[in-house]
Parts: C-alpha cells; structure tokens; sequence
C-alpha cells in the first residue's frame, strides 16, 4: 500500500522566491499544454499526444525568448505539471465515456498565480534526497529544513511542496508500506452518522459532534469583518486575507486530527465496521449544509476505509437507499417517513427504538451480507484512488500531518 506522510518545511526567504519561481513555471507549463489542445480541438485537429505535447511546450519553449526562463526550474517540476494535465484529460474522458464511475467530471481548466494553493512535484528522476543533517534537498531549490515528527518507513518515490492558502509549506512523500494486520477480535459494528451526534454506534455508544467550525464561527466572523474592511489590493488585506485563512486552516486541521484518533479506536476494537453511503453533496446543498460540511462524513468514512484496508479489517458501505432509520430492528417492518425532529419511536411489533441506534443496528445486519433477506446491498470496499497534490481545482485537499495524518492513495 502506497501512504502519503507529510511534514512542515520552513524554507528560508530565498527559498521561497525559488519554490514561488517553480510554482508559477510548473502554472505557465500546464496552462500552455492545455490551451495547446484546446486550440488544436477548435480548428478541427487531432489530439495532441503527451509526447508531442512535452516536446512543443517544455523542450522546445525553452529555446524561444518568451519562455527562456523555464530552464531555471527544475525539468521534472515542468514534465509532473504536463502529467497532472494529462490524467485530468484522462479522467475527463473516463468520465463522459461513462468508464468512470461516480459525478461527471468538468474538462481541465487553466489554473491561476491568485489560487490559495500552490504545489509542485519531484520524482526520483529529480534525484531529491533527505540528507543526513534531516534536511531536504531539490534540484536548484536548496536544502529545506523539515519538522520530522516521525520516520518514514521506507525510501519515498516522490515529494510534493505544497504551500497552502495560511502561508504554511508541507512536504508530503510517497512511500511504500506493508500491511499490518492486527490481531482479529469477534466485536463488528454498524454506525450511523448524524448531526446532533457524530456517530452513533450499533452497540448504543454515542460521539458527540464536535462542531468546530461552529465553535469557531465567533472569532471567524470578527477576522471576517476585519477582511471586509480593508480596501482592495491593500497589503493589509493580503495580510487580512492570511488571519482568515489561518483560522480556517486551524478549525481544517483539528478536525482532522479527531476524526483520525476516533477511526483508529473504531478500527482497532472491531473486526468489521459497516457504515452508510450517504449522499454528502446532495446534503451539501439544503438548509442544514453548514453542519454537513462541518461534520466532514466523507473525510471520516475515507479514514475507516483505508484503515480497515491496511490492518486487516472489514469495511462495507450500505446503499444509501437502504431504510435504516424507518425499518424496525426486531421484526423487519419497514415503516413511513418520519421527521427528523423524531427522535424515539415504537414499532408495532412491540419494540422501543431509539432513532439513531436503530439505524446503526440495521446498517451493521445489512452489512454483513451483500444480499439479506431484506433485500439490502452492500457495496464491497474500494481501493481510494490516488489523490494528485497538484490537481486543476485550488481547493483541493492537503495531506494530513501527524501519524494519524497518514493518506492512502
């Protein structure tokens, strides 16, 4: 299994005008690649190959005047930013052919010097290394200092620098890692995630949600007003800009460090866990979006995903179709919508459900079998996809920080 560890770099005020100069290369390089194609599909001519596409935008650009300055640059930073592009196209297509499976996926689209994140890419061909001293070395960069809170288990293949919307710079490595199976127990659990409780499980344990951005939402609002106040294309917006992002950026992290710490206790207790496939963008766009989002579902069954996949659990998603909250956990019949404000009811065959904890316990009776007899269907695990640091959206999501900020690809 490939893992994704990521640390903070602190690059001096040299290097970072060095790693600025290589963001905005890597931006000339993947905006001319596409608008190359995009020309070449207006006038009715083939699809330019990745070949021909590198050799007209980087080897070849390099000797006119207008683009004589990509040589200063890494050559590898140049080629990822054409490989980013090109499995975007891929993608792309996958996506309308209908091989890709999930939403339809937009054509790529010219990345901006104004997007909040920058990140640049170095394989092994850029002959990056971690120097004794701890420090990272790359190629007409320098050495980076590196805040190493743990060891990286084995040589990486890559290193991503990415430089986040908060200012702070991240080195995130790819490495190869072997699975480690934990000692099988007989305990499996089904979980049902909520608003007013985060998760509540089929054994009747309930999690609080934690609510941090809603925690957080006085001191945004103030950073918020402060940023409203500053006049357009002021340094002191930029600098208000930076506040803001930093405090999203704080609420972002420790969300993330708890969601991590409660997967792996739920992994490493259950020998299966079963949860729902629910539908997060539909839910992203009601009344209750704020919460949604602030809850971080996706996030959160993705951890229990690729943790179950690595220490040798179980892990299933039921149908979000299924009808767990209506459906009795005793006797199986399935009853009529209720509202959410109902948060207890009785079933007729004489049973007593708590809303959420009858939920959970149906999630875990249907996830112990692809075809039940009440005819639920649990879809099998997928392997999550790779996740490209320098992707074409600029909001795209960072890497974790800690042990338990590991990432699968």
């Amino acid at each position: 299994m490939q893992l994704r560890y990521q640390f903070r770099v602190y690059p001096t005020p040299g290097q970072q005008i060095e790693l600025a100069r290589a963001f905005g290369c890597a931006r000339v390089v993947f905006n001319d690649g596409l608008r190359l194609r995009q020309e070449a599909r207006e006038q009715g001519l083939p699809y330019v190959s990745d070949a021909e596409l590198s050799k007209r935008i980087i080897t070849q650009a390099k000797a006119t005047p207008e683009r004589a300055w990509l040589g200063e640059v890494s050559v590898v930073v140049l080629q990822q930013a054409l490989a980013d592009l090109n499995t975007a196209y891929r993608n792309f297509f996958a996506s309308i052919t209908g091989k890709r499976k999930g939403r339809k996926l937009a054509p790529p689209r010219f990345r901006s010097r104004k997007d909040n994140r920058q990140a640049i890419r170095f394989t092994k061909n850029s002959r990056f290394r971690v120097l004794d001293n701890g420090r990272l070395r790359l190629p007409k960069i320098g050495d980076l200092p590196v805040r190493w809170s743990r060891t990286v288990p084995s040589d990486p293949s890559s290193v991503t620098i990415i430089r986040d919307a908060a200012g702070r710079y991240f080195a995130s490595f790819v490495v190869q890692v072997t699975d480690e199976a934990l000692t099988p127990v007989e305990s499996e659990i089904g979980i049902d995630l909520g608003l007013t409780h985060f998760a509540v499980m089929s054994d009747g344990t309930k999690v609080a949600a934690p609510n941090f951005l809603r925690r957080a939402a006085r001191r945004l609002k103030r950073l918020q007003q402060d940023l409203s106040r500053k006049q357009k294309g002021s340094a002191n917006r930029k600098k208000a800009v930076v506040k803001v992002a930093r405090a999203h950026a704080r609420v972002a992290d420790t969300r993330r460090d708890w969601q991590h710490k409660l997967s792996t206790t739920i992994i490493r207790e259950n020998q299966a866990v079963y949860v729902e496939d629910l539908c997060v963008a539909g839910l992203g766009r009601t009344r209750l979006a704020k919460s949604v989002h602030d809850a971080g579902w996706a996030s959160f069954t993705g951890m229990l995903e690729y943790k179950a996949q690595r220490y040798g659990r179980t892990f299933g998603r039921v149908d979000r179709f299924f009808p767990s909250t209506r459906m009795c956990s005793a006797c199986g019949r399935i009853n009529e919508k209720m509202a959410l404000n109902v948060r207890a009811w009785d079933c007729s065959c004489g049973a007593a459900h708590d809303r959420d904890v009858n939920a959970a316990k149906n999630v875990k009776a249907a996830g112990q079998a692809d075809f039940n007899a009440r005819g639920a269907h649990v879809r099998p695990g997928l392997v999550p996809a790779a996740r490209n640091e320098a992707g074409t959206h600029p909001d795209a999501a960072c890497s974790t920080r800690s042990m338990e900020g590991i990432s699968v690809l």
